[in-house]
């Protein structure tokens, strides 16, 4: 009986002596790479960062927002497609741009309401009895958002949008609170990347809102809405393209000794 078991014993130490063996073997032929490691990871950060770059322009909305005007305050409300309220991710610095226009274009307000509740957004405003359009510019966090003109009036007296008289530029240097800038561009022509280069005459702008400066771009009905960031965080020179050809109104903002300068130039595109 002694010898049966000591027989067993021994034959199960060999037995698991030839399993470690043979899995050192196996791990010695088939070393698990550093990349191989960190593929799974990197798949997951990768997915990660292309559900949320859902900030694009022209593509199907996740969110709706209201927009209303009520004794000189802003209240934009926001609900997702299942009617929740969306997170928002700050974008250049703020959860939220709010640029508003007038219909004939000559008013120009760039706003970041705070938040009042779950949703709710509001912003102090003083505007003229007008039509506007306003533009929502966000980024919530995992869906898809495209901005677009949203209407409102205020007070008794409407005007079309389109109705603007727009005629494009033939001096592009506009001095504002008595600092001149000057936009200098090719030709502008439809489906070309652009280059928009704004020289300061010598002065260097503040970093505002996380950037050197920000472009708006509206066409004359007010319903193509472009928001362009500089090439370059040292630089005044900003890219885009446009799609449809017209008269396009471009703001450019600037800042300068704290204050916030907005350069108005109407372009034609062919």
């Amino acid at each position: 009986m002694k010898r049966s078991v000591m027989i067993w014993a021994v034959t199960a130490i060999v037995y698991l002596g030839v399993v470690i063996a043979g899995y050192s073997v196996y791990a010695n032929m088939n070393p698990k790479t550093d990349e191989q490691t960190n593929h799974t990871e990197e798949e997951e950060n990768m997915n990660h960062q292309h559900s949320h770059g859902n900030h694009v322009t022209n593509t199907a909305s996740e969110v709706t927002p209201k927009v209303s005007y009520v004794n000189g305050v802003i209240t934009i409300e926001l609900k997702d497609k299942n009617n929740q309220v969306p997170e928002l991710e700050v974008s250049h610095e703020k959860f939220m741009h709010f640029i508003v226009v007038s219909s004939d274009l000559k008013q120009y307000h760039h706003l970041h309401p705070g938040k009042k509740s779950d949703g709710i957004y509001q912003q102090k405003a003083s505007l003229a009895d007008n039509s506007y359009k306003a533009f929502v510019d966000i980024k919530p966090k995992g869906l898809q958002y495209s901005v677009a003109p949203i209407e409102f009036h205020v007070g008794e007296t409407h005007h079309e949008h389109g109705d603007n008289n727009l005629f494009a530029d033939t001096d592009f240097v506009k001095t504002i609170n008595g600092q001149t800038v000057e936009l200098i561009s090719q030709p502008f022509a439809i489906n070309k990347e652009m280059t928009l280069t704004f020289d300061m005459k010598g002065a260097t702008p503040e970093p505002y809102l996380g950037a050197l400066g920000h472009v708006v771009i509206l066409d004359e009905n007010g319903e193509k809405y472009i928001h362009v960031h500089p090439a370059a965080d040292d630089q005044t020179v900003f890219k885009t393209q446009f799609d449809k050809p017209g008269i396009y109104k471009i703001w450019a903002e600037f800042k300068f000794e704290g204050q916030v300068n907005v350069y108005p130039f109407v372009i034609k595109v062919k």
